[in-house]
């Protein structure tokens, strides 16, 4: 048994209207002025692009049990290539060119939309770690690999990144599988026809995903497919999104390979940091917004952050490893943040979100998104010793979060009741776990409201500003790569309660006053059951944030969950002491 905490976001889409989307966005782009935003809309209709056809294409793979050659995956994947080489000319003009031609996108969605309904997955690395499609361009040309390469996605995220490696080895539009089975031990399903299309090619393999993560088994169930089937080790190059070996559960034999496989990679550093060759960076899409840089960019990710806080201040814990990017750029002496977001459609709803929260007074206006990185000013603390948030703020934050729909997946209640139990029965054994259970009853009895939660209601995300209080970070968790989402208002308050330490007394009085304002009734009981789920999550994220803190990091994460592990919610409920 391990710490459940991670989740994938899937959704169910119609086809249809999921074409009828990308050709909207491709159409927009003739609007546009040669520039970033062009291509940041470019980038945003490929991703959409790239999950209906990755859709197709696992909803074929379900009905036949493997992966094989159809009329509609093939058009997909030269609809892809098409949009992948208007990225390429996109790029290398300096965002002055790649406008896709329209003849020849429309026909290829009009051919896809007869799909029907399909499960589409949100690309984890576009949408939480800065993994840029651009990157992928630049490792193909530095891998020196033919056109005569056959390249190979690994569904989701691959479906993409594999079209714009083809198009920067002006390779065959490419082909993609869906490992299945264990996460540990993935393997793969090909049918005859497209194993013998496979097999045919005389040239070298490029397998295409992001990752590896603990096992690295997707990538290496494509590999060894390939050699089963008399290619040779020597032939195959992995395009992975880091440069890291595999994690701990990984096989020998899949460690030896990796150890000695050729692999491309080109990093965020290179990709976005550097300057030269006339080539747009990071820093020049800050500028096109916030006006002339006043010096280089300071990086605050990894926590890094916290060294600009009051130094009296005791510095909160941090997961390096989770933290999005973020930089601190200064613009004629004003200082500005330049936190990521996400690229595509998940940059763009948050920029949205970002500016809702600016209008009703939570947090500071938004100046803009730039490819990915949301541009927002540095917000002074001020000097807040000792001080504690306000209930009444607490309580306007809660019910204006409670009014925000959702169109982000959430997990049901029964997955956050199960994952409760099994991180709790991990951290300290079978009666808990069974204690917890017993507690939290029977998910049907409870009816939730979904809204867009907050999900990240820590003491240290409050700032006492001179114009008052500011909830930080709240655009990123309700949709974040954990299996939590979207929830009731319920989920906030438990997390209210839990991180502001508020007393059983006032716990229940911003339970009352918030079912007032919203004008139903959110249960004590409801709350409670909350508590103990958001317990359970917390615990199973900070231990697993302790298995990789440094040395420096490791007292904080310790201290934060025995605050956790204390809480009267698990000594009362579960019979924790």
């Amino acid at each position: 048994m391990r710490m459940q905490v991670y989740g994938d976001i899937e959704r169910t889409e119609d086809a249809r209207d999921l074409c009828a989307e990308v050709a909207l966005r491709l159409q927009q782009l003739h609007g546009f002025s040669p520039g970033l935003a062009r291509h940041q809309g470019l980038i945003a209709a490929f991703i959409r692009a790239s999950e209906l056809v990755q859709g197709i294409a696992d909803a074929e793979f379900a009905q036949a049990g493997n992966d094989e050659i159809s009329v509609q995956q093939d058009s997909g994947a030269v609809l892809l290539l098409a949009l992948a080489e208007a990225i390429k000319l996109s790029l290398d003009s300096g965002f002055t060119e790649g406008l896709p031609l329209l003849d020849d996108c429309l026909p290829l969605l009009t051919a896809l939309s007869g799909a029907g309904k399909i499960q589409t997955r949100q690309a984890e690395g576009y949408a939480f770690y800065a993994l840029y499609p651009e990157s992928y361009i630049a490792a193909a040309r530095k891998s020196r690999l033919g056109p005569d390469t056959m390249v190979i996605g690994i569904r989701s995220i691959g479906t993409g990144l594999a079209a714009l490696v083809a198009t920067a080895l002006d390779a065959a539009a490419a082909v993609t599988l869906r490992p299945f089975g264990h996460p540990f031990d993935r393997r793969v399903a090909i049918g005859s026809k497209l194993a013998a299309r496979l097999l045919e090619s005389n040239g070298d393999y490029a397998i295409v995903d992001e990752g590896p993560g603990l096992s690295g088994s997707s990538f290496n169930s494509v590999a060894g497919w390939l050699v089963e089937h008399g290619v040779s080790e020597s032939r195959i190059h992995f395009f992975p999104s880091h440069v890291g070996d595999l994690g701990g559960e990984a096989r020998p034999d899949h460690r030896r390979r990796w150890s000695t496989s050729k692999r491309h990679f080109v990093p965020f550093e290179k990709l976005l940091l550097e300057t030269g060759d006339n080539r747009p960076c990071l820093q020049d899409w800050i500028a096109s917004l916030t006006g002339p840089l006043d010096g280089p960019l300071q990086d605050l990710s990894g926590g890094q952050w916290r060294a600009l806080r009051d130094p009296q201040t005791e510095w909160p814990p941090a997961d390096p490893a989770l933290e999005k990017r973020k930089f601190l750029a200064v613009s004629n002496g004003k200082p500005w943040l330049a936190k990521f977001a996400g690229i595509g459609s998940s940059g763009e709803a948050k920029l949205v979100l970002a500016h809702r929260l600016a209008a009703a007074g939570f947090a500071p206006e938004p100046l803009g998104l730039c490819h990915g990185f949301l541009i927002t000013p540095w917000i002074e603390q001020a000097n807040t010793s000792g001080a504690e948030v306000p209930a009444s703020r607490v309580l306007d934050y809660l019910t204006f979060r409670a009014g925000l729909p959702t169109h982000s997946p959430r997990s049901d209640l029964s997955a956050i009741f199960e994952m409760a139990i099994q991180n709790l029965g991990e951290r300290w054994g079978d009666t808990v776990a069974l204690a917890t259970r017993e507690a939290l009853g029977d998910p049907q009895r409870f009816h939730p409201v979904p809204c867009c939660t907050d999900n990240r209601m820590h003491a240290w995300e409050w700032i006492n500003t001179k114009e008052g209080w500011l909830k930080m970070d709240g655009l990123d968790h309700h949709a974040a790569h954990d299996l939590v989402g979207c929830q009731d208002i319920a989920w906030d308050v438990a997390g209210a309660v839990v991180e502001l330490n508020l007393s059983e007394a006032a716990g229940d009085q911003l339970v009352t006053d918030l079912s007032i304002r919203i004008g139903r009734e959110i249960s004590a009981e409801f709350v409670a059951a909350n508590v103990l789920c958001y317990l359970g999550l917390q615990i199973g994220l900070w231990t697993m944030a302790i298995a990789r803190a440094g040395e420096d990091e490791r007292p904080r994460i310790v201290g934060l969950l025995a605050r956790y592990e204390r809480h009267p919610a698990l000594v009362k409920r579960v019979g924790r002491d």
